[in-house]
């Protein structure tokens, strides 16, 4: 829980670099965001574990609660609207909509209830697969910064460095916790690129 705080309010102050000058209390209670707060908490988690000697992953029984609290969650910030700050940058697209400030509008939270519900679905159909203790976890948390990495090009965000906005940051971050996992994955989806890599 601690490493969850922690994390949602240091990404989200990133987000806004340009105010960080003038961070206070108020602003540091206020600002907070689900990326940060997931990298944070698992590696809260992942030190505690270390601290007292449990070496079995733990994560797979929260893919489906956390999935349906993001759901939740993005209702209620496309019910606030351009007040909350996870709207998306001003567009020509068919999916365009005012969000409150006159300007048709990348609905990036509605994109995000799609994409949770997808991957409800997707976890519920792959439920009875044998899969490694964790390994749900860890596919869900790298399918889920892929997608804020790619969504984040879609929001008027704050470059922190590189070009890269925090959260950026934070889904590389989670990108190489999970290379050993990740490599796994790519090499059982395409066989002949592992055995390429070997000769």
């Amino acid at each position: 829980m601690l490493g969850a705080l922690i994390g949602s309010r240091f990404f989200a102050v990133l987000e806004d670099v340009a105010n960080l000058g003038r961070l206070n209390f108020l602003m540091l209670y206020a600002s907070k965001t689900i990326a940060g707060g997931l990298l944070g908490g698992l590696f809260g988690v992942e030190l505690i574990k270390k601290i007292i000697g449990v070496k079995v992953a733990s994560g797979d029984i929260y893919v489906l609660p956390i999935l349906v609290a993001l759901t939740i969650g993005r209702f209620g910030c496309f019910l606030m609207g351009v007040a909350e700050p996870t709207y998306g940058k001003v567009t020509n697209f068919i999916l365009g909509m005012d969000l409150g400030d006159g300007k048709m509008r990348h609905p990036v939270m509605l994109y995000e209830i799609f994409f949770t519900i997808c991957l409800i679905v997707f976890f519920q159909f792959i439920r009875l697969k044998n899969l490694p203790n964790g390994d749900r976890f860890k596919l869900f948390m790298l399918l889920y910064f892929l997608y804020r990495f790619l969504i984040e090009f879609l929001k008027p965000y704050q470059p922190l460095f590189l070009n890269l906005s925090s959260i950026h940051w934070a889904a590389l971050i989670i990108f190489i916790y999970y290379y050993k996992f990740l490599w796994r994955l790519i090499s059982n989806l395409f066989p002949f690129a592992s055995k390429t890599n070997s000769l």
